[in-house]
């Protein structure tokens, strides 16, 4: 069962290993925090498109990698959204040398926890090490949240 709705908007092609390999994330994030079986939405946009975003939603002018939208209503069968720019997923992918999957799929990973009630921001590291745990459960390269406060 497919438990993503994927919006691509970008230039990047989606292949199916991919997708299923983002739903297994999805879904062993759910099982690990015990919560139930749910789908989100993935938009896959560039810089000009997330902007947008995050001028409207964050009153903050400028492109960002990813941005969460929970659905906040526990009977809903949706987590909520997950944007990502892949354009600016592709320049840390080079800068970082590792593939854009591999980018994506860390971007993922930190959107879905938002999703779910983690927030950084004002939290005492514990989404810094349930991110962790995952980038290392899938055999991923460092994750978003380590590489921003190392």
């Amino acid at each position: 069962m497919k438990h993503i709705d994927i919006d691509n908007q970008s230039n990047f092609t989606l292949k199916e290993e991919f997708l299923v390999f983002l739903d297994s994330i999805l879904q062993t994030t759910l099982q690990d925090l015990k919560l139930p079986p749910k789908s989100c939405e993935l938009l896959l946009v560039d810089n000009a498109k997330i902007a947008a975003f995050n001028s409207e939603f964050r009153g903050i002018n400028s492109p960002t990698d990813v941005l969460s939208f929970p659905l906040e209503s526990e009977f809903s069968l949706i987590l909520g959204s997950v944007i990502i720019s892949v354009e600016y997923a592709q320049k840390v992918s080079q800068e970082l040398k590792h593939t854009l999957e591999d980018e994506i799929a860390l971007l993922f990973i930190h959107g879905i926890l938002h999703l779910v009630g983690f927030n950084h921001e004002i939290d005492n590291g514990e989404q810094r090490v349930k991110e962790g745990e995952l980038v290392t459960k899938f055999h991923l390269p460092q994750s978003l949240i380590v590489r921003t406060q190392s």
